[in-house]
């Protein structure tokens, strides 16, 4: 049956009477796997069997997992891995090579920005930053040596979207890889590959886990490009290799995501629209509000607006960080998709290592600030920062 994205998110890939019944599927604690003969284990490494082989390879729990985030996201495999940033550098280790080139939008987080900056330039890869939210930027800077061409949409932090079909035609007749972080909207709310991006990649500490109570990351993308990914950026490169009690939390939060994402963003619209409204705020950007920048174009590729916004306050550096002590509920931490409501300074936090002249390059204005809206009641959230509006 062609199940909706809710059920196929609590049951895809699963039959519980194969398990005893187990309504949870069982969780393999296991670092290798026994094989029956020498044969059996060297048709399992030629890959002409199936058995699994070693824990940084996959175990079933794993595997169950890979394939429901697949389906979700509409690829034909995907590949979990510790962390966003272990999705993301073994991702782009698998791809690039001494002499490659990468696009990337001018505005990412600032982790992807720093491994581009000042780990792929190391070994030889030359990184091009281009505004891609003007898709005809691409077709000027792309050449015969780019190799993969990379954003973010929504963009951490400020909200800049691109237009992924648009980016995707240019790419049409190149060997380039579309490759697109899904983090902010999840599979829920975007679904990059079926607009014509060739790999998605998660932060699944975030909105995917939904309870700030885990660390892991997802490749999602064609068999063939997965394989190479899991074999080589994966297994040879990085390591990042997803623990057990991940794989069990994230299937647990993969069940209550539509639930959640519902209410994130429902909660955002109320605060886009609250934060508008107010004198010391001097600009609101939320997909959602009919006044953003890129309104008509979040609600062509986005199903909803999502959880995430950023917003500037009249003043300077220190009123955003006056701002954010004020404020009682609403917690001064990174990471975002997490039940509470989280707010943080860029500049000084997940951006910190931009020089203000890459702040400025990158379209990161020095006090503008980042609330992940949580699921608290909305009524309490908007009144937290109002008080602390009226404090700075």
């Amino acid at each position: 049956m062609n199940y909706k994205f809710q059920t196929r998110a609590i049951h895809h890939a699963y039959d519980a009477k194969q398990f005893h019944g187990s309504l949870n599927p069982p969780l393999y604690m296991t670092s290798t796997f026994a094989f029956d003969s020498v044969a059996q284990g060297a048709e399992a490494f030629e890959g002409v069997n199936s058995h699994f082989i070693y824990g940084r390879l996959g175990t079933p729990t794993q595997s169950l997992l890979e394939q429901r985030m697949a389906n979700l996201e509409a690829g034909q495999a995907a590949l979990a891995t510790a962390s966003g940033m272990g999705a993301i550098t073994s991702t782009l280790w698998s791809l690039l090579q001494p002499g490659d080139e990468v696009i990337a939008d001018i505005t990412l987080y600032g982790c992807t920005f720093s491994f581009l900056q000042h780990g792929l330039k190391k070994f030889g890869v030359t990184i091009r930053y281009c505004d891609l939210s003007n898709s005809e930027n691409l077709s000027c800077a792309l050449s015969k040596q780019t190799k993969v061409v990379f954003a973010e949409t929504p963009a951490n932090p400020n909200m800049r979207l691109i237009d992924i079909k648009a980016l995707a035609k240019i790419l049409q007749k190149s060997d380039a890889k579309l490759v697109i972080d899904n983090t902010y909207c999840t599979p829920y709310l975007q679904r990059p590959l079926q607009l014509g991006a060739d790999i998605v990649v998660h932060s699944a500490t975030k909105y995917l886990g939904g309870h700030g109570d885990l660390l892991a990351g997802f490749v999602i993308g064609d068999t063939e490009t997965l394989e190479l990914i899991r074999y080589f950026g994966l297994k040879d490169m990085t390591g990042a290799v997803i623990s057990a009690m991940d794989i069990a939390l994230l299937l647990r939060g993969l069940k209550t995501l539509h639930v959640r994402m519902d209410r994130h963003c429902s909660n955002a619209l109320k605060v886009a629209e609250f934060l508008q409204k107010q004198a010391q705020v001097k600009t609101v950007y939320y997909p959602g509000l009919p006044d953003f920048k890129d309104f008509d174009l979040a609600k062509k590729q986005m199903d909803q607006s999502g959880g995430m916004i950023a917003f500037e306050l009249n003043g300077d550096k220190k009123t955003g960080e006056s701002f954010v002590n004020q404020l009682k509920l609403i917690l001064c931490a990174v990471s975002l998709g997490d039940t509470e409501s989280l707010i943080q300074h860029p500049a000084s936090m997940t951006h910190s290592t931009y020089t203000e002249e890459e702040l400025a390059e990158h379209l990161i204005s020095p006090s503008l600030l980042r609330l992940s809206v949580g699921l608290e009641d909305v009524d309490d959230i908007i009144a937290d920062l109002h008080q602390a509006l009226m404090n700075i």
